[in-house]
């Protein structure tokens, strides 16, 4: 450590929130350099290569061959298949000094492909699965946790190349094994939930979590089933359409004063009409636009969700992708002065041909409490199906604990985690993009289909320091720990220092990964940075080697123990071997 290039630091950086990032700039393993964009140092790219090395070998098992694409990349073939204006904002895009345009990858589908059309072209060559671990880019307009959420990130990306459906999904199921061997060797707590693809197209979604209190996805599963899916993807179960005959007519009520779901309820509640209304009774509409890719014109959309629910922007943007989703602005509302805030209903709606798309509980039969489109007025009992007729249905409410679980046993409980990998049956949009055929046995073309893999490996070492740390610092599995052992030399007489000295040779000889605290710094201080690097066994050689003892720490359990000088190697050699 006396020539090791590291500084620890006491305090936590201040724009640090989650546990990895204080602790991982604290003790040296990454550096900032720019908002979402980092340095890896020593120790840090020491973990870092841990995990490509767990990935290679897993991905090597299941017949992937590692190929690699530059970060730099032209603008047509993105444009080819609309994702470099499907990206938007997130995207990096640049010209050379010839005025042509390139963009850094934020993934790499259309290189994968034009690269396996080049080469390949008979069914002879199928199967295949490529993969690259390499740089992506995304300009995140708000990089956040360190190296969870940045700019700049090393991410390993793979693409099955099938003749058919039934192929794929094998490559698939392929994946989804090889996710699990990887997860489990890097020590991982995780769900596997059913999830959306996003920009990427395709369908047979999952992502892999790590359970996490900090993590940015909020996941829903069932207890009671092996039931689990990231919010986005959670299709609300539709209840029974109700008859329509025996609902009162619908009827507008001055409601003055009552913009909101709450006040309309108090109002309500006490206008003497007979019966007690809750928030759920109301109908909340709430007011977007959206614009597709490559249009330069917003359309405007209503969407109705019962009102004891809000909307989930995420949720929204996923069942609306590609499409680019905003908030109405006051300037908005001014344009379209039918729109009356607050107590906007489907009639000035459907009037005004705005596409109106309601939650899947709002069914034929219902009957809701909702904006009668003027001011402090709202209308009562206006029922679906006949007082008013959405356009369709979207998966836009919030998902939240206690609701049914879709397929149909017990209730949802909600939890964080963070996402690691993302696994999915792109199927045949880049194959048609690119016209990706295969001469088939009858000289006929086939087309390919595809399958699409990801996994976040910077953002790894930030998901497994979230679940591996305690109060002092990070605590590594051994399977990503810089160093096997931390031998730190508590004395300052030139036997205790020689002794540590010969069982770090020892250690090395023995094929163990051994960081020796040799500083001319007070044992406080050793032991302080020892807890706080992470490496999973600390040995401490001190006053005891003149009884012929060291101490053994294990830093994830906190137990220590002396053992004989004489039997350390071994000792440690045991305890310390990581079967990878």
């Amino acid at each position: 450590m006396s020539s090791l290039f590291l500084r620890t630091l006491r305090e936590d950086p201040a724009d640090a929130e989650v546990p990895s990032h204080k602790l991982l700039v604290r003790a040296g393993y990454v550096r900032r350099v720019a908002p979402g964009v980092y340095s890896w140092l020593p120790l840090g790219l020491k973990v870092l290569r841990n995990i490509e090395r767990v990935v290679r070998e897993e991905m090597d098992a299941i017949g992937a061959q590692e190929i690699q694409f530059p970060a730099l990349l032209p603008r047509e073939p993105y444009e080819a298949t609309g994702r470099w204006t499907e990206y938007g904002p997130n995207l990096f895009r640049l010209r050379d000094r010839k005025g042509n345009d390139y963009l850094l990858g934020p993934t790499h589908e259309e290189l994968f492909t034009l690269a396996v059309k080049g080469e390949y072209s008979s069914y002879k060559d199928y199967p295949v699965i490529l993969y690259q671990i390499q740089a992506k880019y995304r300009d995140e307009e708000r990089p956040r946790a360190g190296i969870l959420r940045g700019r700049e990130f090393l991410m390993k990306d793979s693409y099955s190349f099938d003749l058919s459906d039934e192929g794929l999904a094998e490559s698939y199921a392929r994946h989804r094994a090889a996710y699990i061997k990887i997860f489990d060797r890097l020590g991982l707590r995780y769900v596997i939930v059913s999830a959306t693809s996003g920009a990427m197209g395709g369908s047979a979604s999952e992502e892999f979590l790590a359970e996490s209190e900090t993590g940015e996805d909020t996941f829903v599963r069932s207890p009671e089933s092996d039931y689990a899916a990231n919010v986005e993807a959670v299709v609300t179960p539709v209840p029974p359409a109700q008859p329509v005959a025996d609902k009162p007519s619908a009827q507008v009520h001055h409601t003055p004063d009552t913009p909101t779901i709450e006040s309309l309820v108090a109002f309500l509640n006490g206008a003497g009409l007979g019966r007690e209304f809750a928030a759920a009774d109301t109908l909340k509409n709430v007011l977007v636009k959206i614009r597709q890719p490559g249009s330069a014109d917003w359309e405007l959309l209503g969407v109705g969700v019962p009102g004891d629910r809000e909307v989930d922007m995420k949720r929204l943007e996923a069942s609306l992708a590609p499409a680019e989703v905003a908030l109405l602005e006051e300037a908005d509302f001014a344009a379209n002065p039918f729109l009356v805030k607050g107590y906007i209903g489907p009639g000035s709606l459907t009037a005004n041909g705005v596409r109106y798309l309601v939650d899947p509980r709002i069914v034929t039969g219902t009957a809701w409490v909702t904006g009668a489109d003027k001011p402090d007025h709202h209308v009562v009992d206006l029922v679906a199906g006949r007082d008013f007729t959405p356009d369709g249905t979207i998966e836009a409410a919030e998902v939240r604990h206690g609701d049914p679980s879709p397929d149909g046993c017990g209730t949802l409980e909600a939890a964080r985690g963070i996402e690691i990998g993302h696994i999915f049956q792109l199927g045949r949009k880049y194959a048609d993009a690119f016209a990706l055929d295969a001469l088939g046995p009858d000289a006929k073309p086939v087309r390919i289909t595809m399958g699409s893999y990801g996994i976040g490996v910077s953002r790894l070492v930030a998901a497994i320091a979230e679940q591996s740390h305690d109060e002092f610092g990070l605590v590594w599995p051994r399977s990503v720990a810089p160093f096997d052992v931390h031998v730190v030399i508590a004395g300052k007489n030139e036997e205790i220092t020689a002794g540590g000295e010969q069982l770090v040779r020892e250690l090395d000889a023995a094929g163990l990964r051994v960081l020796l605290d040799d500083r001319k710094v007070s044992p406080g201080v050793k032991f302080a940075d020892a807890e706080l690097l992470g490496v999973p066994t600390i040995v401490v050689v001190g006053r005891g080697l003149a009884n012929g003892l060291v101490e053994v720490k294990d830093r994830a359990t906190g137990e220590r123990s002396e053992i004989p000088r004489a039997t350390a190697v071994a000792h440690l050699t045991r305890e310390c071997v990581t079967v990878f």
